[in-house]
């Protein structure tokens, strides 16, 4: 193979639905224990130590030693929203009630957000390898979000029990992203590739909650996004897992979205979703993270290559895992895909 050398401008132009001269490996996410098994390196020590520009370094160098054109990063909204953590943490959200709602300091986190994340943006400005630049910005979306301070099955419970409450913790949510990705645009575009959302509105069979309320409550407000990031001649990608086939149209239409990423065999094979879409937005995907763990390294080749065929002249796409790179991926599977689509493509 040829020696690889980075240009986040294949990435990007896959973001736009343009076919890139090369075909650009993604990830949305790797596990950080996975990184540091490739790289033989304890990077969570690193971090832990205040080695922050050192951790990055390492962080971006994983990403140019696997042959990628572009580094994902982001800062995630959840990490500082005071009483935050029913997405993940299993515990009771801190909204249950208009009366919460009101006492809620929304008017701190922007500042919250910018006091912790303005370094790491920074840091990773002064890591990033030449030919590089991010792929992400704002972590969690609006849903997300508001699932981080409800709960999914209170905000189920709101939503029946007080619909004006529902309403309007989308709408607070959706002010205060917007408001942190104008500030993130207005400092760090310049570090970007392809700009980013990731929030999850679907499961295995259905949205997670009504098309009705995607339409009235979220795509809005990823307009309004989409469009600040287009102000910055940036490409907008969604990262959203589950069944969102029946929407799809919709977010296209409404949003603007340039890409979109996440498939899942059960769902529909990435080239589904190439072929559906491909003729109006870029599509991030590939291999259903299950066979990851499963494939020998032929039938992995077998799949990723027939894959690889099947989806293209559809438009620009970008390969990667269907979902992430979690800490069970085993090692030599992440590496079999690699490989495989390295000497694919040549490089």
């Amino acid at each position: 193979m040829k020696a690889f050398q980075p240009d986040f401008r294949h990435l990007q132009e896959a973001a736009w639905n343009r076919q890139p001269q090369r075909l650009p490996l993604y990830e949305h996410q790797i596990n950080l224990s996975r990184i540091e098994a490739v790289l033989n390196r304890p990077l969570q020590e690193i971090w832990d130590d205040g080695g922050m520009h050192e951790f990055y370094r390492h962080y971006c160098d994983f990403f140019l030693k696997m042959g990628y054109d572009t580094v994902s990063f982001e800062e995630c909204l959840c990490n500082v929203l005071p009483g935050g953590g029913a997405l993940g943490g299993h515990k009771k959200g801190v909204i249950r009630d208009r009366a919460d709602f009101e006492r809620y300091p929304w008017d701190e986190i922007p500042q919250l957000y910018i006091t912790r994340n303005q370094p790491r943006f920074e840091a990773m400005r002064k890591a990033l390898p030449p030919g590089m630049r991010i792929v992400g910005g704002v972590g969690n979306g609006i849903f997300e979000c508001v699932q981080d301070l409800t709960g999914y099955m209170d905000l189920c419970y709101i939503s029946a029990d007080d619909p004006e409450l529902y309403r309007d913790l989308f709408a607070r949510v959706a002010s205060v992203i917007t408001q942190i990705w104008g500030w993130f645009l207005s400092e760090f575009a310049d570090i970007c590739a392809v700009c980013r959302i990731g929030d999850d509105l679907g499961f295995k069979s259905n949205t997670l909650i009504s098309t009705a309320d995607i339409h009235a409550h979220i795509l809005p407000a990823y307009k309004k996004i989409v469009d600040l990031v287009h102000g910055c001649q940036k490409p907008f990608l969604l990262h959203s897992c589950g069944n969102l086939l029946e929407v799809m149209d919709d977010i296209i239409r409404v949003t603007g979205i340039n890409a979109k990423h996440s498939n899942e065999d059960q769902i529909a094979p990435f080239h589904v979703w190439v072929e559906r879409f491909g003729d109006r937005i870029g599509n991030f995907g590939g291999i259903d993270t299950g066979e990851l763990c499963r494939l020998s390294k032929p039938e992995m080749r077998e799949y990723i290559l027939t894959l690889i065929r099947r989806c293209e002249c559809h438009g620009g796409f970008a390969f990667s895992s269907g979902n992430s790179i979690p800490d069970y991926v085993p090692i030599e599977g992440y590496l079999n895909m690699i490989e495989i689509v390295r000497e694919y493509r040549g490089a």
